[in-house]
C-alpha cells in the first residue's frame, strides 16, 4: 500500500487517459491504481452506472485522480465501444499522454487502432500496457510486435516508436517492466508515468486564465456542469470569466462552484491551477470545446469537434393497445422533457424537435440509442421507436452515406460464409490474416450493411466469432443492398398465447413469444422463413371434440423462443414496424395494427 506524502512544495500534475478496446481491462486497471494509492475504497469502481456494471463495458467517460509521490495524476477512463467514440476523441485533447492497454492474447483491436491514431496525430507519446499476461493463451512478445507494427502503420514518429512497455495483471494489481521481474503492486507503471510524462510547466500558472471543456455533467441543483482542463493561469470560485463560443461570439459568466477530483469523487475547492482538470458550475449554456478566458481579448483555444451522428430514428408516444399498463411516464411532453435533459450531457446525440407527433433522434449507432432507451425504460417511460436508418448526405453534389471498418475474428471454417454475407452487403475486404485456426479479416462496408448483421453473424459463426466496427466517414452511396429476407408473423387476435397454437406456428418460422404471453392484434410474435408477412392466431386453442385419434394427447414440444431485446429489436425490425419499449416489456408491432389498415396503406404507397 502506498503512503500519500504531505504536500511540501507546489504539487506537480500529470494528466493521462487510459484507452483500450472493449474488455481489455482499462477500468480494472484504473480501479486497482486507485485502491493501491488509497484513493478509493475496496469495491468502488469507475463503472458506477448500473448499465455499465451489468454489461461490463464503459459507456460514459469519467474522471478520477490519485496522489502518488507528491504528484497529482488525473486519470480519464474512456469507453472502448465504437458507438461511444465521440467520448474518447474529446478527452485526448485535454491530457498529456495515453496509457494504451492491450490484451496479451487478443492483441490490438479496431478501437485500439482508432484511438491510438488520434493520439499519435496529436503528438502524444503513449505508454503501452500489455494486460492479462496470466491468460493461458497469452503471448506478450507477439502482442508487443503487433503493437509496434501498428505504431508503424499509423505513422508514428521516431520518438513515439520509443514507447515504454509495461506488463500487467490488472485484476491482481500487478505491473512489471520485464516479464521476468518480481512484482507485488502497480508501482512500476506509476513510476513510468512520472518518468515519461512531463509535468505542466510552472510558468503556465502565471499566465492569464485559459481553460477548455471536453465533457459535460448535470446536477439537479447546479444545472449544467462543464469539465475541462486549465491550460494557463488560475481559476477561483466566484470569478467572473469570459466564454468564447464555437461561433465566435463571446459571453460572460460567473463561477458559482469549482470542483476538483480525488479518487472517483468530486471535491469542492476554492482555487485550481494550470494543468488540473476541474468541473465548474454557473455557466448554464456551456458546451464542448468552448474556451473560458480571464479577459475578452484573449485568443480561444483550437475548437474540439464532435463526431457526427450516423443513424436516425423516430421516438413516438406509445399508442399500442397495451399503452400505459406498464409505465408511468407516457405523454409526449414527458418524453420531450427527458430527451432535452439527455442533450445536456450526451453530446454525441442530436434531436430534431420540429415535429409535434414524433421526435427524430440521431446517434452514433444502435448501441448508442439502445443505452438511451434502456435508461428511459428504467426510469418508467413508455415509448415506441421506428427502424434505425442511416443518415444520407449530399457532399459536393455526391450522394454519400456513412461507412465502417469491420474487423472480424472467426474460426477458419466460418470464414467462407462471413465473406459471402458481408460481400452481399457491399463490404470490400481490405486485409486477411491467419493465426493458427483463426482468421482476422478487415472490411470496409456501408453502415447500412452492418445494420441487422450482428445477429446473423452470431448464428453463422455459432457464437465463436468476434465482430467489431468503427465509423470511418462518409463515402459515395454504395447502391442497393440485398439482405436476408424474413417476413413477420403477425398476431390477428388479442388475448393470451396458447401452447397448442404456438406448436403449429413454430414450423413456419422463429417465435419471439412463449405460452401465456399477452398479445394484441398487429403485434409481431415471430418471423417467417419464406420472407412474407403472415397473419396468424396465437390464441387459438385445441378444439373440443368426442373424436379421438392416435397421438392426440401427445405432449406439445415447443422450441425456446428468441426473446426480443432492445438491440435485437432495433436490428431485426422492418420498415413498417415499431419497437414498443416499456419498463417491463420490449415488443415488435406493425405501425398499422389491423390487416385492413395495412392493406389500405400499402395500396396508397
Amino acid at each position: 500500500m502506498f503512503v500519500r506524502e504531505q504536500e511540501k512544495t507546489q504539487m506537480e500534475i500529470r494528466n493521462i487517459a487510459i484507452i483500450a478496446h472493449v474488455d481489455h481491462g482499462k477500468t480494472t486497471l484504473t480501479d486497482a491504481i486507485m485502491r493501491q494509492t488509497g484513493n478509493a475504497p475496496e469495491g468502488d469502481t469507475m463503472d458506477s452506472n448500473a448499465l455499465e456494471k451489468e454489461r461490463g463495458i464503459t459507456i460514459y467517460s469519467k474522471n478520477a485522480a490519485i496522489i502518488y509521490k507528491n504528484t497529482k495524476i488525473n486519470i480519464v477512463d474512456t469507453p472502448g465501444h465504437a458507438d461511444f467514440g465521440s467520448e474518447v476523441e474529446r478527452v485526448l485533447r485535454s491530457i498529456d499522454s495515453v496509457v494504451l492497454v492491450v490484451d496479451a492474447q487478443e492483441g490490438p483491436m479496431p478501437q485500439t487502432r482508432f484511438v491510438l491514431k488520434k493520439s499519435l496525430e496529436l503528438g502524444l507519446k503513449p505508454i503501452v500496457v500489455i494486460n492479462k499476461i496470466d491468460k493461458p493463451a497469452a503471448d506478450p512478445d507477439m502482442v508487443q510486435e503487433q503493437v509496434f507494427e501498428l505504431f508503424l502503420d499509423l505513422g508514428a514518429n521516431d520518438e513515439q516508436l520509443e514507447f515504454t512497455t509495461v506488463y500487467a495483471i490488472a485484476r491482481q494489481g500487478i505491473a512489471k517492466l520485464h516479464l521476468t521481474d518480481e512484482s507485488i503492486d502497480l508501482s512500476p507503471l506509476l513510476d513510468t508515468i512520472l518518468a515519461r510524462i512531463p509535468a505542466t510547466p510552472l510558468e503556465n500558472i502565471e499566465k492569464p486564465l485559459r481553460m477548455q471543456f471536453f465533457n459535460l455533467g448535470y446536477d439537479n441543483f447546479l444545472g449544467r456542469l462543464g469539465i475541462g482542463r486549465i491550460y494557463e493561469g488560475k481559476i477561483h470560485s466566484g470569478d467572473t470569466v469570459t466564454v468564447k463560443k464555437s461561433d465566435g461570439s463571446v459571453e460572460t459568466g460567473k463561477i458559482v462552484k469549482l470542483f476538483s477530483f480525488l479518487g472517483t469523487e468530486r471535491k469542492e475547492v476554492a482555487e485550481a491551477i494550470a494543468g488540473d482538470i476541474v468541473m465548474i458550475a454557473g455557466i448554464p449554456k456551456i458546451d464542448i470545446g468552448e474556451t473560458v478566458c480571464a479577459t475578452p481579448d484573449q485568443e480561444a483555444l483550437p475548437y474540439i469537434s464532435i463526431d457526427e451522428p450516423t443513424i436516425s430514428l423516430s421516438f413516438l408516444v406509445n399508442d399500442s393497445p397495451f399503452a400505459g399498463k406498464e409505465g408511468k411516464l407516457v405523454t409526449n411532453k414527458q418524453i420531450k422533457e427527458r430527451l432535452m435533459k439527455e442533450l445536456e450531457i450526451n453530446v454525441g446525440l442530436r434531436i430534431d424537435f420540429s415535429q409535434a407527433e414524433y421526435y427524430t433522434v440521431l446517434g452514433r449507432g444502435e448501441l448508442h440509442i439502445a443505452i438511451l432507451l434502456e435508461n428511459m425504460r428504467r426510469e418508467g417511460f413508455e415509448v415506441q421507436v421506428s427502424k434505425p436508418k442511416v443518415i444520407i448526405k449530399d457532399i459536393d453534389g455526391v450522394k454519400s452515406e456513412p461507412f465502417e471498418e469491420l474487423t472480424v475474428d472467426v474460426p477458419e471454417k466460418s470464414s467462407g460464409i462471413v465473406i459471402e454475407k458481408i460481400g452481399k452487403r457491399k463490404g470490400v475486404m481490405m486485409t486477411m490474416k491467419q493465426t493458427g485456426s483463426q482468421m482476422r479479416m478487415i472490411f470496409e462496408v456501408p453502415t447500412r450493411g452492418v445494420l441487422g448483421y450482428r445477429g446473423e453473424f452470431m448464428i453463422d459463426t455459432r457464437g465463436e466469432g468476434i465482430l467489431c466496427s468503427r465509423v470511418i466517414g462518409f463515402r459515395p452511396y454504395a447502391g442497393e443492398i440485398k439482405k436476408t429476407d424474413t417476413g413477420s408473423m403477425i398476431s390477428m387476435a388479442t388475448g393470451k398465447a396458447l401452447g397448442f397454437s404456438l406448436a403449429n406456428l413454430q414450423t413456419r418460422g422463429t417465435l419471439f413469444i412463449e405460452p401465456s404471453t399477452e398479445v394484441y392484434e398487429g403485434m409481431v410474435i415471430g418471423n417467417t422463413s419464406k420472407g412474407q408477412d403472415m397473419a396468424v392466431n396465437p390464441t387459438k386453442g385445441k378444439a373440443m371434440s368426442n373424436m379421438r385419434s392416435s397421438g392426440a394427447d401427445e405432449a406439445i414440444q415447443l422450441t425456446p423462443p428468441i426473446k426480443i431485446t432492445l438491440e435485437r429489436g432495433l436490428e431485426i425490425m422492418a420498415d413498417d414496424e415499431y419497437l414498443e419499449v416499456t419498463p417491463i416489456s420490449v415488443r415488435l408491432r406493425k405501425q398499422y395494427l389491423s390487416e385492413t389498415e395495412r392493406t389500405r396503406h400499402s395500396r396508397k404507397a
